[in-house]
Parts: C-alpha cells; structure tokens; sequence
C-alpha cells in the first residue's frame, strides 16, 4: 500500500450538526491511515504538488460511484453467528436456553472457535462493516483467538470476553474469581498484541448472569486500565422481571450497573427498549450509549424502542445487529429495520391522536456511522470524513455487474443513489472496503494482508 493515497469523487457523510453532507467533485487524501486533507477537485494537482506525490496515487470513482464512512456495528455476538436464522420462534428467554448457552459452551473447542470467528469477521467485512462491538464467550483464550483473527483480517474493533457465574446452565457458569481473573488475562493479552484497531472490552454479560461481586469487579478493571464495557439492559420484559429477584436491593435495572460502577462515558447499552424516565436521566448524567438492535428486538419479539424520544434528549446512540438474535449481519438490515421501528411509532402515535416525528434515511445513515463510532468512543477517531480523523470507508457502486437495485435516469443526484443503496442495496453494491486507510476487501473479495496473515 502507497504511504499516501488520493480519492477523487464524491463523498456522502454526516456531521452532528447534519445528518447528510453530499460533497461532490472532491479530493481526499490519506496518509497511512489518516485523513491529511480535503478540497475540490480542481485543486488536485496543487496537493500532488504539495506532497510530492505521483499521479498514479490518485484513485478516481466513476460517475456513479460514491464513498460512505465504513458501518459501525455496535452490537454483535460473535459466538453466534452459527445459528443467525436459527430459533427465531421463541422469545429472549427461551432463546438462550436452546440455542445460545449451549452454541456458546462450544467455544472451548479452538477449532471450532477459528471456523466461525474467522466466517464471521470475514462476512462483517464483506458487508461494509468496518468496526464492530463483539462479545466472545466466557472462555478466556478463545476470545483471545477472536482477536487474533480479527487483526488478520484487519478490522476494527471492540472485544470482550464474555463473564457469567450466575443464573445459566451449570456448563456454562464460571466462578465469580476465575471470571475476574479470566478478564484480566484477556485484557493482559489483547493489549501486548499493541494493535491500535482491537481494544479489550469488560463484558458482563447481563445484570441476571452477573452477580453483584462480579459486576463489581469487572467495573474496577474497566477504571483501572479505562476500557470501554459493554452489557444489555432491559430488553424484554420477562428480563425486567426478573432482575427485581437476583438483585432486590437495587432500585431498578440501570441501577443495578450504576451501583457496580459499570455506567461511564465508555459504556455501551445494548437494548434498552424499557427504561423509565430516572433511568434515563441516570444514562444521560453518566454519558453511556445505546445500541439499538432492532432486527433482534423485533425478531426475538423483544419490544419497539422509541429512539427518536432517547435522540431528543441527547443521548448516544448507535446502531447493532445483534446477531444471532438478529438474523442478518448486515449493517443495511439495521437501517432499514430501524426505520420501520421508528414509523411504527408514527402510527401508533397518530392512532392516538399525538404527533411524532419518524426517523428519516438521513438521520439513520448517521446512526450507522458517525453515531455508532461515537457510542464505542471513537467519534475523534472515525465516523465520517474530517482532517485528521482516520480511513474508514466504503466505496459503494450503484451500477455494478449483478447490481441489487436498477438506477434510471429519474434518479438526479447522488441523494437518490444513497437512499436506493440504503433500502435496497446489499454487498454486492461495495466494492471496496477500507479500514485505517488499508483496502481489506476488494470487489467481494478479502484482500490478503501480508503482514498479518504471517
């Protein structure tokens, strides 16, 4: 790969203050795996000049091309992508007694760990996602492999290995000490892999499989060595009801985390469909994000979260495709899943009489992007496309050979290409994927990183 790379086109992505910028005719350089400027078109031959760079550096889109910042999923069970698709009858509960608990003892097995971890870390990329929030299992090498493979493949990434000693099968609870010593090894680990694209994430799995000690102590690691944590909360009812049993003391769910020290700026809260308002206020003060899973949420028959009510109060949010709860991978499903969530609210609203503003395609495609990056921390490290922020990219191609979707001439800008590929595009429509300014995928092809394969 060139130390330095120029992109010319058009560029599609979105501010805090925008929820879609369209910037046509522009150049875009990258140096290693920063972006080290951003000008018109016409500028071009100035900025090789300027960098002393060669022609041959400049890569042009063709006119139907368009660059998006690369999916940020911010919610995935890596251990589960063996059965996405799977047990989509049964509801959260029973979900995890069938197929999760039993899917996820298997991880011990290191071969059977690197089949799956290395298909699904390879699908996410092949679907445009460039960073991902995974969850592993309780076993402490195996989420060490999944580390492993994701740095050969040349992903981003938040990992955890997975921590459980209460309330689950006996073949897959863990002693409350082992557990702790387990996410210290695994921190321990990924950080002398010094791969600044993987950072270890504290990982309780939930408030029902974690005892109060537990929580405790994996919230002192995440202080400690200040990681990011990541856990669900309030998915379905049958869940609420039963963290008032494990943990009666606490006044409710959110509470349960904020007593352990859980609730920071670094944590991610999958779910959250069933939060009143002091828990609320209690994610807003404390500065954690939401991811919304809405495939998993619907499918798992979980419930319909209001993110345009979390939105207007300020708070984080991304988007997850919480697989294998979600059956799809991809981040395209999130959007257009979220969006039916968020119309469905429009008409239950209307039906009584109030009014509500439904999410449009603009204001999701940010929640896929820059605010996914800002819910795993990384909103100064990627998420759209600004100086100094690094390469994370897609280059998408509305017309190419066995294309999703049909573009006409009805179709005027690159407005309705966006929208066309959000609703109806798939992989097929990404040609190139870039991570840190490294293409790793290629015309649906994994491109093979040299020096990681070793």
């Amino acid at each position: 790969m060139a130390s330095t790379q120029v992109f010319c086109g058009t560029f599609i992505h979105s501010t805090d203050k925008d929820p879609l910028i369209i910037l046509e005719n522009t150049i875009i350089g990258v140096q290693r795996d920063t972006i080290i400027f951003i000008d018109n078109e016409d500028k071009i031959r100035d900025r090789l000049e300027e960098y002393q760079l060669p022609n041959n550096v400049v890569k042009y889109l063709t006119s139907g091309q368009f660059i998006i910042p690369g999916f940020v999923d911010t919610h995935a069970h890596a251990s589960q992508y063996t059965f996405c698709g799977k047990g989509m009858d049964k509801g959260l509960l029973d979900w995890l007694d069938c197929y999760t608990f039993p899917t996820e003892a298997r991880f011990k097995d290191t071969e059977f760990a690197r089949d799956v971890y290395s298909k699904v870390v390879d699908r996410f990329l092949k679907n445009g996602t460039t960073t991902a929030s995974y969850y592993a299992t309780i076993h402490t090498d195996t989420s060490i492999l999944l580390c492993k493979i994701i740095e050969k493949y040349g992903q981003r990434a938040l990992v955890g290995k997975v921590n459980v000693d209460m309330e689950a099968p006996e073949y897959y609870i863990e002693d409350t000490t082992e557990s702790v010593a387990g996410t210290e090894a695994f921190v321990k680990a990924v950080t002398e892999l010094e791969n600044p694209l993987i950072t270890p994430c504290v990982t309780p799995r939930f408030a029902v499989s974690c005892s109060e000690e537990l929580l405790k102590k994996v919230g002192q690691i995440a202080e400690q060595f200040q990681l990011p944590i990541q856990t669900h909360l309030s998915e379905c009812r049958p869940e609420c009801n039963v963290i008032t049993s494990v943990h009666p003391k606490r006044l409710n769910y959110t509470d349960v985390y904020n007593h352990a020290g859980l609730l920071t700026n670094r944590t991610i809260l999958a779910h959250s469909i069933y939060l009143c308002d002091e828990e609320i206020e209690v994610i807003k003060l404390k500065g954690c994000g939401i991811s919304h899973c809405p495939n998993s949420n619907l499918t798992l028959r979980s419930g319909l979260l209001n993110t345009r009510t979390l939105l207007d109060k300020n708070i984080k949010i991304g988007l997850g495709t919480d697989i294998a709860g979600g059956y799809s991978p991809s981040m395209l499903n999130a959007i257009r899943q979220t969006i039916q969530i968020s119309n469905t609210h429009a008409i239950l609203a209307e039906k009584d009489g109030e009014k509500y503003k439904p999410l449009s395609f603009k204001e999701v495609f940010r929640l896929a992007t820059l605010g996914g990056s800002q819910v795993l921390g990384l909103g100064k490290v990627i998420g759209n496309f600004e100086i100094g922020k690094q390469f994370d990219a897609l280059i998408i191609d509305p017309q190419c050979t066995n294309s999703a979707f049909d573009i006409f001439d009805t179709d005027e800008n690159k407005e309705d290409f966006l929208e066309k590929f959000l609703f109806m595009g798939d992989d097929r429509n990404i040609k190139s994927v870039y991570v840190a300014g490294r293409c790793v995928y290629e015309a649906g092809k994994r491109v093979v990183l040299s020096h990681r394969d070793s």
